[in-house]
């Protein structure tokens, strides 16, 4: 699947060059001329990454990032990636795009190169985050399957039977009457505690089908590493091309 790009600058022929660039090392690249229009985008598009100027009109990229980092309207899009550009070199505006929760600072004018080698490198490190969040949510279902799984036993299998149990050594064989009604009981407990497996038994597929979904889009460190060694040996052919 391709991995999805939006550039945001109030610039043309910045957005023009790399929508022509990108799009040749195979991905999907989203345009937006200024901050506003990049929220909408963001929705709309749903990108891996973002590479966000600095200095736009309605918004500027640190407004950008504050919304998407913060505001409730959001959330959904907060772990997408930022890279930002930015004519301004100054450390102090580096440290304050880095607080607001960008993942990379590119000062312009910048090398192509270099942009494919930071893009390269967040787009790994939102894969590894992904798949280690897929597996945290993994763990916490196997977790609500085994905090089911011993509630179930403990209120409706342990101590109902312990109490049977008990009152089965109270009765004597002699008494019928006392016996037919211990029969009936536990011909009612039986019957409920059937009922209510049948129950569990869903809500166990449920969180199987949960899992197995999360589980889809695992993979190993060698695929992952295999994965961004063929999107390297794509960046190194289209690069020879243009040269």
């Amino acid at each position: 699947m391709k991995r999805r790009i939006l550039i945001v600058d109030d610039e043309p022929i910045n957005l023009e060059f790399f929508e022509v660039m990108l799009s040749k090392l195979g991905f999907e690249v989203g345009k937006a001329e200024n901050g506003e229009e990049a929220l909408e985008k963001v929705g709309e598009f749903k990108p891996d990454l973002i590479i966000l100027d600095n200095i736009m009109p309605k918004l500027t990229g640190w407004e950008v990032t504050r919304k998407l980092k913060n505001d409730d309207i959001y959330k959904e899009y907060r772990t997408i990636p930022i890279i930002m550009f930015s004519a301004m070199d100054g450390v102090n505006d580096k440290i304050e795009g880095l607080d607001l929760g960008v993942d990379d600072y590119i000062t312009k004018p910048f090398v192509f190169r270099e942009v494919l080698a930071r893009i390269k490198a967040v787009l790994r490190h939102r894969e590894l985050a992904l798949q280690i969040e897929r597996r945290e949510k993994r763990l916490e279902v196997i977790e609500s399957l085994n905090n089911m799984m011993i509630a179930f036993f403990d209120q409706y299998v342990k101590t109902p039977f312990s109490e049977l149990l008990t009152s089965i050594r109270k009765v004597d064989a002699q008494e019928k009457e006392k016996v037919i009604a211990l029969f009936n009981s536990i011909k009612e407990m039986g019957d409920d505690v059937l009922e209510r497996f049948k129950g569990l038994e869903e809500k166990i597929e449920t969180m199987q089908v949960k899992g197995d979904d999360l589980k889809k889009g695992d993979l190993t460190p060698d695929e992952l590493e295999k994965q961004f060694i063929e999107r390297l040996r794509a960046f190194q052919k289209a690069r020879d091309e243009e040269e």
